[in-house]
């Protein structure tokens, strides 16, 4: 029957059917009420999986057969259905109406669309429908704080699904009639994949409700998910919303802003030790991981960066948390986590401004040893088995992306990302570690691509002063100088090092990016190509007077020890 004449409101026979399973899965409800989930090769032949599914849907009226003959036998009333089940006819129509032959193999017969006739009953193919396994809500919600879900699914993507969020209803609330979701629920918001709920709802649990779609007016069936707890009460001002001020509107298409930012691993922030000796002055629930987050997403969001480098990343942070919130506001995320730790870097880019060409990540420890780029760096350092053998036991790594524009495709950019060894005395190790980088660099952005420009990101931990700051600034370093014995005498590591690129801190040296009680110093960097890119604006750090409100960094309304760097860089 062609699918105009059918009823709409069709029973539903669900394909699942993807190349790289050998297996096509098929799930209906027979007329009896009997749910069915077979799994059929994909080059068998239609009829013989056709035949199958008759001897199923036989099995029913079977059962009913069975049961009345024994009722027989035992002097019961004489059943009218003594009968062997009578075979059923089963057939597939294509969607326009014509039999599928028997013969087409499983893979290509069951199409979207087609009618799967089983006796009288008949069923609509959904192949492949989109469909979510996995939907969750953060487990802290902050009033004012954007709350983006995580959401998985097959044959869906989260720009295409449907959200409506609900909230609690206040206890004691009469008849709210408006938008009611079952009894205890009532419509919150606007169809949006994130919602920020308003200081009204403190004290209320949320609920969402996502239907997935396809981007072809194909939805799913939808999933429901509530909050663990209720909306609390958020710090009220940030440090950066002054900073938003700046940053409300994506910039143009000849521009770039970039952002780096090392955003405190939860494994480094919620130690005794931190809690007692690095941070004291932070209460704990500040350096909570649910709430630090909260605040991170809010001021990554209203950067509106097409360029994000982050150190201190969790792995857990990265999947759970911030990979789903930047989705949501446009940007892709790659991961590269450090070996043996559980924290790594992330780079996110604008997907509507740029793609990802290739990804060239290394631990400097290995890339030493093993690529022959480094070579001569490692001989020299033969000579210092003290110094080589710190290095290699660092897991420091090095996040290069090459990335192309989305307007110009003549256009690209290669952009690194670092986090640098961190010991105050560890100077000479810095300088090694960015040596490695820097032929690293220099191999992708002038042997594999020609002549692109860079963008150089990541928390160095050297300061202004350091001779890893000026190595990185003037292209060179001397062999006698002070950063060679930075951790004395045993650990002297002289040699002269240079590489060809013309950098500038596109920030300049702020006063400090990170301020804690023992320690304040200027240690992240967003170094520039000089020949290719200027800079158009750098953001205002915020004020002393903001930084020091509750003492130092974190605090209630800053979720990291760091300061996020912000600048607007455009093609000369």
């Amino acid at each position: 029957p062609p699918a105009a004449l059918l009823p709409a409101a069709m029973e539903r026979a669900v394909v699942r059917c993807v190349p790289s399973e050998p297996k096509l899965s098929l799930r209906f409800v027979l007329p009896d009420g009997s749910a069915r989930h077979m799994q059929r090769d994909q080059a068998e032949p239609l009829g013989r999986a056709l035949a199958r599914i008759a001897t199923n849907a036989a099995k029913g009226p079977a059962k009913a057969a069975k049961k009345s003959k024994k009722a027989r036998a035992e002097g019961g009333p004489a059943g009218e259905a003594a009968a062997e089940a009578p075979a059923v006819a089963v057939r597939l129509f294509s969607r326009d109406g014509q039999a599928v032959a028997e013969e087409v193999p499983n893979a290509a017969a069951w199409q979207d669309g087609a009618v799967l006739q089983i006796g009288e009953a008949r069923y609509r193919v959904e192949r492949n429908p989109p469909a979510l396994t996995d939907l969750r809500l953060p487990r802290s919600l902050l009033a004012g704080f954007p709350v983006c879900p995580k959401l998985s699914a097959e044959f869906a993507a989260p720009q295409h699904c449907l959200f409506r969020w609900y909230r609690e209803r206040r206890p004691g609330a009469g008849g709210e009639a408006a938008g009611e979701a079952g009894a205890g629920w009532v419509e919150a918001a606007a169809a949006q994949r994130v919602f920020t709920p308003p200081n009204a709802l403190v004290g209320l649990r949320l609920k969402l409700r996502c239907t997935p779609g396809d981007g072809a007016q194909r939805y799913g069936p939808p999933r429901e998910v509530e909050s663990s707890g209720p909306v609390e009460a958020g710090p009220g001002a940030c440090t950066f919303d002054s900073r938003h001020l700046y940053t409300g509107k994506v910039c143009g298409q000849g521009s770039v802003r970039a952002v780096s930012y090392n955003i405190l691993a939860d494994t480094y922030a919620q130690t005794e030790f931190s809690r007692t000796v690095l941070y004291p002055y932070c209460p704990p629930y500040a350096l909570e991981l649910d709430y630090r987050q909260n605040l991170l997403k809010k001021e990554l969001a209203g950067y509106s960066a097409d360029l994000i480098c982050l150190q201190e990343v969790d792995k857990s942070v990265f999947v759970d948390s911030l990979a789903p919130a930047l989705d949501a506001f446009g940007l892709e995320g790659l991961f590269k986590i450090k070996e043996k730790q559980h924290e790594g870097l992330a780079t996110f880019y604008r997907r509507d401004k740029f793609s990802l060409l290739s990804q060239h990540d290394i631990a400097f420890s290995e890339a030493l040893l093993s690529d022959p780029l480094h070579k001569d760096l490692c001989d020299k350092l033969a000579r210092y088995p003290l110094v080589k053998e710190k290095v290699l036991q660092r897991s420091s790594v090095l996040q290069v992306s090459v990335l192309q524009s989305a307007t110009d495709p003549s256009r690209k950019i290669c952009v690194a990302n670092t986090h640098l060894y961190w010991h105050p005395k560890g100077g000479n190790i810095r300088l090694i570690q960015i040596a490695v980088a820097l032929s690293h660099i220099r191999h992708v952005a002038c042997d594999l691509y020609p002549s692109i420009p860079v963008i150089f990101c990541g928390d160095f931990n050297s300061t202004p002063s350091s001779g890893t700051y000026s190595f990185i600034s003037t292209g060179g370093i001397a062999e006698d100088h002070e950063d060679w014995v930075s951790s004395g005498e045993e650990e002297r590591c002289n040699m002269p090092l240079s590489h060809p690129f013309k950098l500038l801190s596109a920030c300049g040296e702020p006063a400090y990016t990170n301020y804690v009680g023992g320690f304040h110093g200027c240690l992240d960097y967003i170094f520039i190509d000089k020949n290719a890119l200027e800079v158009e604006q750098v953001i205002p750090l915020p004020s002393h007077e903001e930084v020091t409100t509750h003492q130092a960094l974190p605090s209630v309304s800053h979720p990291s020890d760091h300061i996020a760097l912000i600048c607007d860089l455009k093609w000369k």
